[in-house]
């Protein structure tokens, strides 16, 4: 089984095909892939163990954080920035394109849900966004 330094992890607003490449990006986490679960336990249940059934399969939240430039386009409020798809609540495709030797890209759909700039005295100006994940995650 390979292992990948997570260095060269790409994030796009659309595709990787076309779409636009988030640049300054520190750290991406998620989306946080879980699914719900169903007590179905009966009486007549073997032993008295507990027996569920899966539900509702949760698409989770990814987050970024960015080396925060507030002049960049991307993270604007106006055209096709982050800050404009956060007013606008509009939900965006999105692409994670991580950095194995097969390309291996997740798609989908999400509401911009957060965006929290930092400014310590002695460090750099940052921003933490959270996206909110709507539908399929779409693994390729």
């Amino acid at each position: 089984m390979a292992k990948y330094d997570a260095y060269g992890t790409k994030f796009y607003r659309g595709t990787s095909a076309g779409g636009d490449l988030y640049g300054q990006v520190s750290s991406i986490s998620g989306p946080g892939l879980s699914a719900d679960t169903i007590d179905v336990t009966s009486h007549d249940s073997t032993n008295a163990w507990e027996e569920v059934v899966v539900g509702i399969l949760r698409s989770g939240e990814v987050t970024m954080e960015i080396v925060y430039d507030p002049a960049n386009a991307f993270y604007a409020n106006a055209g096709t920035g982050l800050l404009a798809d956060f007013i606008g609540r509009a939900s965006t495709t999105y692409t994670l394109e991580f950095p194995d030797t097969a390309g291996t890209e997740w798609a989908f759909s999400a509401f911009v849900t957060g965006f929290e700039p930092s400014m310590p005295v002695d460090g750099a100006l940052t921003a933490s966004v959270t996206f909110k994940v709507t539908g399929n995650v779409t693994l390729v």
